[in-house]
């Protein structure tokens, strides 16, 4: 359905979260800053900004339970940010990278969080109380590109991740001293740390944005070859999928300026990155959601949500666009498709758009965070923000559930 929100809150915004009531956000207007915003009665009022790294902010989480707000930046630091009484206070989480911290994000007991560098090295924090600072052990030399994304299995242990080699990697984060062995019988906690239990090699292009399904056997993460991938039992007989449509990427952002393909010319894509090219990203990363263990939402450069789900037999499928794209019609035949590229090339507001034809999102989705309520098994919303300083919410109805 038709997203049922829509916030304009910058001019372009590289990542977001939310707090655990959903009554603030937090996000990045592409700078060194956070901006908190809190809803009162029927207007959003800025109520604090957050200074502290000296690059661009590429990744924000906030931890639902412990209400802590965890930053990564190209300034190669991360920050976890507390907050006492009116104010938010940094404490400096020791990195040690010698390269741009890409994406950052709670594990799910809190207790821990990872960064993903491009210094080929995944970084995972966690706080040491007698010295009252949050301290990092790194996953090395697993890696031979950047790495675009992290996620965690629901086990606290197992971290994926995904690369900029095309390969998506499955570590064990087992801390002693932080994680115990007594939780379950997982076999997770068996193994070491920086201990790689899987390496898939299905990408033949750079591969972003890995997620779990809530129960942990489903792993999905896209390639920017406008493939997904799908993947059951990770951890035992590997069985994998993947799901090819004829759009554009599924993406989150990039974080440098980078090569623009020629052929990319002759589809009236270029537009897409020359706005990428004009600033600065986070990390390059695909917007994956799992709503629930049989349907998962992409976003990307196609600046609209897209269904993919699992049927009877295990297989999936590309579904449909939350929001089907509008365009204007055209009253010449001939020429029709190289003038939309070229309009798109030079902006569309120069060829006179009609506002009736503008979806919700005018440009890439940067980030997907989803708004489920506690105790709810399934993700009927979730916002996205893109580089037109958006933020959309959107609602799932019982059609889109199979």
């Amino acid at each position: 359905m038709p997203a049922v929100e829509v916030h304009q809150f910058a001019q372009c915004i590289t990542c977001h979260a939310w707090s655990p009531d959903r009554t603030m956000i937090a996000f990045c207007p592409n700078n060194t800053e956070v901006h908190i915003y809190k809803f009162n009665v029927d207007k959003w009022d800025r109520i604090h900004v957050l200074y502290k790294h000296d690059q661009l902010i590429s990744g924000i989480d906030w931890s639902l339970r412990s209400n802590k707000i965890v930053t990564a930046s190209h300034d190669r630091n991360s920050y976890v940010w507390n907050q006492e009484g009116s104010e938010w206070v940094p404490t400096l989480v020791i990195l040690r990278l010698n390269r741009a911290a890409l994406c950052v994000q709670w594990s799910p007991q809190e207790n821990k969080f990872a960064v993903g560098s491009g210094a080929k090295t995944v970084c995972v924090c966690y706080y040491e109380q007698e010295n009252n600072w949050w301290v990092s052990k790194l996953v090395r030399k697993r890696h031979d590109s950047s790495i675009t994304s992290v996620a965690w299995h629901p086990d606290n242990i197992f971290l994926a991740t995904t690369s900029t080699d095309g390969k998506c990697r499955v570590f064990s984060t087992f801390i002693k001293g932080v994680d115990t062995k007594d939780l379950g019988a997982s076999s997770s906690r068996d193994s070491k740390f920086g201990e790689q239990i899987v390496q898939l090699d299905l990408s033949s292009s750079w591969a972003f944005g890995v997620k779990w399904s809530p129960s942990g056997n489903t792993l999905a993460y896209a390639g920017h070859n406008s493939t997904i991938y799908f993947v059951e039992d990770v951890c035992s007989s590997t069985f994998a999928q993947n799901v090819a449509y004829r759009n554009l990427p599924l993406r989150d952002v990039g974080q440098h300026p980078f090569f623009v393909p020629v052929h990319l010319l002759f589809f009236g894509f270029l537009h897409r990155y020359l706005d990428a090219l004009s600033i600065y990203f986070d990390a390059f990363a695909v917007n994956v959601l799992f709503v629930s263990e049989r349907i998962v939402v992409g976003a990307g450069f196609d600046c609209s949500p897209m269904i993919f789900t699992k049927d009877e037999t295990g297989l999936w499928s590309f579904v449909k666009f939350l929001e089907e794209r509008k365009t204007a019609p055209s009253n010449s035949k001939y020429g029709s498709q190289f003038s939309e590229a070229f309009g798109k090339l030079y902006g569309q507001s120069r060829y006179g758009v009609n506002s009736d034809t503008r979806n919700s999102h005018e440009n890439l989705i940067t980030c997907i965070v989803p708004l489920r309520k506690e105790g709810d098994n399934l993700v009927r919303r979730f916002s996205t923000s893109g580089l037109d300083g958006k933020v959309v919410i959107w609602e799932l109805d019982d059609m889109d559930f199979p």
